[in-house]
């Protein structure tokens, strides 16, 4: 049980939690989004981070800080939230990045931990390895030994009431995942990244991304604080949480500003291809792209304290604050797969990765509730949702009459059955009693598509498998060939489109 970390709203595997940080004196509410400081360049004051756009957290690099002469002995003198200038929580990398980047560190995780502390940090990260997609099998578990060593020197290390990342490893291969995230669990260690992922994220592997982050969810406890380290892209936010993220670290909204990138809940825009700004933020209501423009050519509107560059980085922020507070409120709503499902339209990968988190909702069923505001059938993944499955669960729970009939149509006036059923794709069967109850209130288009009417069949089959000695009848509107086809043979089945022509 990790006190400091309490789940209070669950949605798929999202949930909505408080994370207490000891060392900062602050609760942060979850999910939370942790922007990235670089000491040496400050795109957006910290002050600012807190009071403009509500960070509670963020996220610096204590290897840059102890490698930088000229701001060393000042973040160890000032402390690093007064360096900063940051009331809220601070969590700080170890230089793991620049080892995956240049091949080799000056540091131990001893000695950076110390410095962390010392410093003033109030999450700290020992030094792993964070092994890329796509080695071969030999290294990745090479480099996770050392990452489990890495993480056995930081339960050793002094570090008082500062949390510490106990990193979770394993490349592409999701056993390997799964047990690093087994091995972190088992630590004194208190908050759990889910490491390399730089690399898929930065060429939209949202699949891949999914299946890591499932993979190490299995490892984990269920109260373990998950953070995916170097996602903050708001197009992919809402997927992230609904697979069981519960922190982020964005250096996007600095690193594409500087490339003149223009980020929305869909994708990523130029700004030397934009004549319209999307978004309603302070930066998007006060300038237009031309006015941005014009800025880098030095013609452009009296603001001597702020450059283009800087105005994008706001606008990245706003837009991706916005979002989180968006998935928020789904939570607490009960429609978190639906946001993800709208953002999945968005783009191909994000499609991809929707899909692959659906491959899991038998996971995900576990902690989602049982009752909701509503349900939306909104595409044929919505057939897929744990909703669903758990319905198709229950039917062994209800008591099955000798002669059943389920129709789709209201119940015949004369009939010979003992009772009389709903079937609603892609729920399948249920007594006419339970239809007020969720998620039997779905609202679905009077258009329904083959997708959601097989999983209605495989609803039959359930019912089917659970009282083999039932005589049932289904009377379907016309479904297509390969739902009818789903349908057990035991079934006398009736297209209630041709009764009666």
């Amino acid at each position: 049980m990790r006190d400091h970390f309490e789940i209070r709203d669950h949605d798929a595997a999202g949930r909505i939690g408080r994370l207490e940080v000891p060392r900062a004196g602050v609760t942060v509410e979850t999910p939370a989004l942790l922007p990235v400081v670089n000491p040496n360049v400050l795109t957006v004051e910290p002050s600012r981070l807190a009071a403009e756009f509500g960070a509670e957290m963020l996220i610096t690099n204590s290897y840059i800080i102890r490698s930088t002469d000229r701001i060393r002995d000042r973040v160890l003198d000032q402390g690093l939230h007064d360096f900063l200038g940051f009331d809220g929580a601070i969590m700080t990398d170890s230089g793991s990045f620049q080892l995956a980047e240049y091949g080799e560190i000056d540091v131990t995780t001893e000695e950076i931990i110390e410095f962390q502390r010392r410093i003033g940090s109030d999450v700290a990260t020992p030094v792993d390895v964070p092994t890329p997609p796509d080695v071969d099998r030999e290294r990745a578990e090479r480099e996770l030994a050392t990452t489990r060593q890495a993480i056995a020197d930081a339960e050793a290390a002094e570090t008082g009431e500062m949390l510490v990342n106990a990193p979770v490893q394993g490349s592409t291969f999701p056993d390997l995942r799964e047990e690093a995230g087994r091995h972190a669990s088992a630590s004194d260690l208190d908050v759990f990244p889910v490491g390399a992922m730089v690399p898929l994220l930065n060429s939209y592997r949202y699949a891949e991304v999914v299946e890591a982050v499932r993979a190490a969810k299995r490892g984990l406890d269920p109260d373990a604080p998950v953070h995916l380290f170097g996602a903050g892209h708001p197009m992919m936010l809402a997927l992230a949480v609904a697979a069981g993220c519960d922190l982020f670290d964005s250096a996007a909204y600095a690193l594409m500003a500087r490339d003149g990138r223009y980020l929305t809940v869909s994708g990523t825009e130029h700004l030397e291809s934009m004549e319209y700004f999307p978004c309603s933020c302070p930066v998007c209501a006060e300038y237009t792209p031309a006015d941005l423009r014009a800025m880098d050519d030095g013609a452009g509107p009296d603001d001597e304290d702020r450059s283009a560059e800087q105005l994008l980085a706001e606008h990245n922020l706003h837009v991706t604050f916005e979002e989180l507070r968006r998935v928020k409120a789904a939570i607490r709503s009960g429609n978190l797969l639906q946001l993800v499902d709208r953002r999945a339209r968005g783009h191909p990968a994000m499609l991809d990765g929707f899909r692959t988190l659906l491959d899991h909702a038998d996971e995900l069923e576990r902690t989602d509730p049982v009752s909701k505001d509503a349900f939306f059938y909104t595409s044929h993944e919505s057939a897929r949702r744990p909703e669903v499955s758990r319905h198709h669960d229950r039917l062994s729970r209800l008591a099955v009459p000798d002669r059943l009939l389920l129709t789709e149509s209201d119940a015949p006036s004369n009939h010979e059955y003992d009772a009389v059923w709903r079937i609603k794709p892609p729920f399948g069967p249920f007594p006419r009693a339970l239809s007020e109850t969720y998620p039997l209130t779905a609202e679905v288009p009077d258009r329904i598509d083959g997708a959601a009417q097989v999983a209605a069949a495989e609803g039959v089959a359930s019912l089917v498998d659970a009282n083999p000695d039932a005589d049932i009848t289904l009377g379907h509107d016309d479904w297509v060939a390969r739902a009818v086809e789903a349908v057990p043979d035991s079934v006398d089945v009736e297209n209630l489109r041709f009764i009666g022509r």
